[in-house]
């Protein structure tokens, strides 16, 4: 492939779990239908983030020890990684056994901080790819 994987896939857990805080905080207001439907965004998305982030460490092994971007890459993964750890701990927060109950004040508050890491993975994801430009085609001549 001539362009890295880990662009296109972000994608689908990033729409996933911002969905899902959005439905957490519309549930304080609409009850059971968003807090439902936020709980099976959160599913997705950690099933989602896998090979996600499997490809992002594909990207890793490419770039070098000594690049100056590593200090960044590092930053990125560990807010992607806080992000993952919020869900994942919010989603469980709401299961009883395979069904889903109303979150509490703190997996709704574990949504909300995973979607700030997720922000700022993002845009040090962005920093990764315009700043140092990792995974982006030399250009040609001029």
């Amino acid at each position: 492939m001539r362009h890295p994987l880990h662009p296109a896939l972000v994608h689908f857990p990033i729409a996933c779990w911002s969905l899902a805080t959005a439905a957490d905080l519309a549930s304080l207001a609409w009850g059971e239908p968003a807090w439902r439907f936020a709980g099976i965004l959160l599913l997705a998305g950690i099933g989602f983030s896998i090979p996600a982030m499997l490809a992002g460490l594909l990207e890793l092994a490419k770039v070098d020890g000594d690049n100056p971007a590593i200090k960044d890459v590092n930053r990125h993964m560990i807010m992607v990684m806080g992000a993952l750890a919020c869900y994942v701990a919010s989603l469980f927060l709401r299961l009883h056994g395979t069904h889903f109950v109303e979150p509490g004040l703190l997996a709704i508050g574990l949504s909300v901080l995973g979607f700030l890491c997720l922000g700022v993975a993002g845009w040090l994801g962005g920093k990764l790819v315009y700043g140092h430009r990792l995974g982006v085609s030399p250009l040609p001549p001029v």
